[in-house]
């Protein structure tokens, strides 16, 4: 199930996340969707006149992924620049996930802004995949036949 809308905040999107999920054999989301936001919005622009420093304070967002429970099959996604294994099998056991997909953003000709790319699967019991350069399309069926194997597990 595709949420409605888009969201203006994480709040709104963690409601919708809660709703979608309600009837869902699975959900594949963002790791994280942002970490931080500005603890406080201006309701204005700010004039560059009006300051000479601006300290900007930020505040976490809520984890909606580890947040959100139910009886059905998560998968997340971590953009990671070190440590990509140690780091995404953390975030596998942090927020009680099936299968996390870890892309390495340092490596050549895969993530954003790229058509291809090449990604670590890590599931539950720590297994490591790695899959190598391949167009964007061809992860994504890689990835949902390991949700439909993981169903099946589940079953």
């Amino acid at each position: 199930m595709l949420l409605p809308k888009p969201h203006a905040t994480a709040e709104e999107m963690f409601a919708s996340v809660l709703e979608a999920t309600k009837k869902s054999d699975a959900l594949i989301m963002a790791a994280a969707v942002a970490d931080f936001r500005p603890a406080k919005a201006s309701g204005s622009k700010i004039k560059r006149q009006e300051m000479n420093d601006l300290i900007l304070k930020l505040e976490k967002t809520p984890d909606i992924l580890a947040q959100v429970k139910g009886n059905f099959i998560r998968v997340g996604f971590a953009a990671e620049s070190d440590n990509l294994v140690a780091n995404a099998s953390d975030k596998v056991k942090r927020k009680n996930l099936d299968l996390i997909v870890a892309n390495d953003i340092t490596a050549k000709g895969c993530g954003f802004g790229s058509d291809t790319n090449s990604v670590t699967l890590i599931d539950a019991r720590g297994k490591v995949e790695q899959l190598l350069l391949m167009s964007k399309h061809d992860v994504a069926d890689k990835i949902l036949d390991r949700v439909v194997r993981i169903l099946k597990e589940h079953k």
